[in-house]
């Protein structure tokens, strides 16, 4: 595997990580809203990652799989309606409905995001290093 082929895959990873930060966020920032039906609440967003095989390269120590983001989906099971009369956003039963998230849940997954991110930050790292030795090398 060339050089160029590790960091396109190690940088495709570190996109595919902060889009997932990103989800994670957006489900944080939403964990206590709010809406007067199942269609107007948020629905948590989960980003959904898949192989890019790249067949172009006919060896296969050549060959590199970098990660996409295939779709980013919202969790429609997740919205819970709770029957609250007195609340202004009631609909005509009384319910209001919640996105359900699990904060504990989505702190896991931020934990398992920013640590897959940092050893995709490593391994640039690693590789750069190992660049530069090679050009020390032609110096002597």
């Amino acid at each position: 595997m060339s050089f160029n082929n590790i960091y396109e895959v190690s940088s495709s990873a570190l996109n595919a990580q902060t889009i997932r930060m990103n989800a994670i966020s957006s489900n944080l920032a939403n964990v206590d809203s709010i809406a007067g039906s199942r269609e107007e609440a948020y629905k948590p967003l989960k980003p959904v990652f898949a192989a890019q095989y790249n067949k172009s390269l006919a060896k296969m120590e050549q060959a590199s799989v970098p990660v996409q983001v295939a779709d980013i989906v919202e969790i429609d099971s997740l919205v819970e309606g709770r029957f609250e009369p007195e609340n202004p956003l009631a609909d005509k039963d009384g319910y209001v409905y919640y996105s359900g998230i699990n904060v504990v849940n989505e702190m896991a997954d931020m934990m398992s995001a920013t640590r897959s991110f940092e050893a995709n930050a490593e391994v640039i790292n690693n590789v750069k290093s190992m660049q530069q030795s090679l050009l020390r090398v032609w110096e002597l």
